[in-house]
């Protein structure tokens, strides 16, 4: 078979002999590719698969790994603190002679402690678990939802305001429930939130509604779908508040879209459809801002005025404070520049005019064309995927970065333990200095590491540093 000349050289080898390590040590070696998977890179779709997809896996699974692991290092060194300050020092007299009367006393005392502690720790180890696992149950449902919602749309769009409702019913209360423990329940009065109850009355109580069928177009093209590029919605599949954003914004457009255009006969089960052959533009927006109006004004009574003093004192947050705390968004800066007792009267305006300007590509352009609006969709949904691929490239990306960088300092730090105690080898004498790495040859501590590692020298504090912590922050 010819050879590919485009193709570029493969990295040497490793040689044999333990001191050519290239730039990592020798317990990386274990994570070296095999070259008999490279037959892979010649499929695209397998070469994405692995790159993208198992490769996100195994970053969330490697953290989760790492947590678990650092549990069981805690556990055992909470057994050997309580067993030098709560066991030996007390056994000992004035003269550091132990006394054997008080010995199964103190044991039974330290088994207590011991069994509280490794209880306590092995809760924590199993919460971890279950992160993982419910993170991996989301992802896989993610996925499936998104191949099953594409097949729908392809071969039996009549069931697509169908699945709309299923998972709106599933999602929605999940929402609210998280929302209300974390104390973000009034971000379930915005307008998006509104739209979709409106949707849901119009799909299986009003269909025959004219006007309402006219709003929920509207808006759903208009304010929601527009929220996927407004709120920087992402498509990350192991995350579920992602998602459920996600599917708020970009389920509703998809749902009229298909009704619109690609549902089988829809006159029939959607009869408001014979009434409006075509938008007249100030009608629809008289219409939809009618109905925005309404929900403005039950918001601002409701929550902006009934709700004063909760959002004041900061026990609860809305859209408003929210923006308005963003100093590093536009809109943040936008009102920080306008006097605080217009402030509100300013945001609703702008709330009212984005409404209208994002529903203007609807009325002229999308009521009318199958083909704008599977591209208007398609748009929607390549900002989530770019903005998914950010948040994986990017957090996942420095995490694993600074990871790595404290296991290179943990590796430093075991070699300078090793040097300093005049040990030859490396030996298998502590888990504490990475000795029992599996496949790893006995070899001089000065060279167990790359020349690039080994030169960088090591203060006194780094070897209290803890592992760097990547906190996430709520994309709505």
């Amino acid at each position: 078979m010819a050879t590919d000349t485009s193709r570029p050289p493969s990295p040497p080898t490793r040689p044999d002999t333990p001191h050519s390590v290239g730039y990592f040590s020798v317990p990386f070696e274990r994570f070296k590719r095999d070259e008999i998977s490279d037959w892979a890179s010649g499929f695209t779709l397998l070469d994405t698969m692995e790159t993208y997809f198992d490769s996100r896996l195994d970053l969330i699974q490697r953290q989760l790994s790492k947590h678990s692991d650092r549990l069981k290092m805690k556990a055992e060194e909470k057994f050997n603190d309580v067993f030098k300050k709560d066991v030996l020092t007390k056994l000992k007299s004035q003269s550091g002679d132990l006394l054997p009367d008080n010995v199964e006393k103190e044991m039974q005392k330290f088994r207590l402690k011991m069994t509280q502690r490794m209880t306590s720790l092995s809760a924590s180890w199993q919460s971890a678990k279950i992160i993982r696992t419910r993170e991996k149950i989301t992802f896989f449902t993610g996925v499936m939802i998104l191949l099953f919602t594409a097949l729908m749309f392809g071969m039996a769009p009549q069931w697509i305001h169908i699945t709309y409702t299923v998972l709106a019913g599933y999602l929605l209360p999940m929402r609210a429930y998280q929302y209300k423990k974390r104390s973000w329940h009034y971000f379930l009065f915005d307008l998006c939130y509104y739209s979709t109850i409106l949707n849901f009355v119009y799909i299986w109580f009003l269909p025959d509604n004219a006007a309402l069928f006219v709003a929920c177009y509207c808006l759903s093209h208009g304010s929601l779908g527009s929220a996927v590029i407004t709120w920087r919605n992402s498509l990350v599949f192991h995350d579920s508040d992602k998602v459920t954003s996600l599917f708020i914004h970009i389920y509703a457009p998809l749902t009229f879209t298909v009704i619109r255009h690609f549902y089988p006969n829809a006159e029939v089960r959607f009869p408001a459809l014979k009434e409006v052959p075509y938008l007249k533009p100030l009608q629809a927006i008289l219409l939809s801002g009618i109905i925005y109006m309404i929900w403005q004004l039950l918001y601002w009574k409701f929550v902006l005025i009934n709700r004063r003093t909760k959002i004041e004192s900061g026990q609860r947050t809305t859209s408003f404070s929210f923006l308005l705390n963003d100093k590093r968004g536009v809109i943040g800066r936008a009102l920080s520049s306008v006097p605080a007792q217009y402030r509100e009267v300013s945001f609703m305006g702008g709330q009212l005019l984005y409404a209208i300007l994002t529903e203007l590509p609807a009325v002229f352009l999308l009521y009318d064309s199958p083909f704008w609006s599977g591209a208007f969709l398609l748009l929607m949904f390549s900002v989530s995927v770019w903005n998914g691929g950010g948040f994986y490239i990017e957090v996942f990306g420095r995490k694993f970065e600074r990871e790595l960088e404290a296991l290179r300092k943990e590796l430093a730090e075991a070699t300078a333990r090793s040097s300093s105690q005049s040990s030859p080898t490396l030996g298998p004498q502590s888990d504490d200095d990475f000795s029992t790495v599996a496949g790893s040859p006995p070899m001089n501590g000065n060279k167990i590491l790359s020349p690039e590692i080994a030169s960088i020298e090591l203060s006194s504090e780094s070897s209290t540093t803890s592992l760097p912590e990547v906190e996430s922050k709520k994309d709505q």
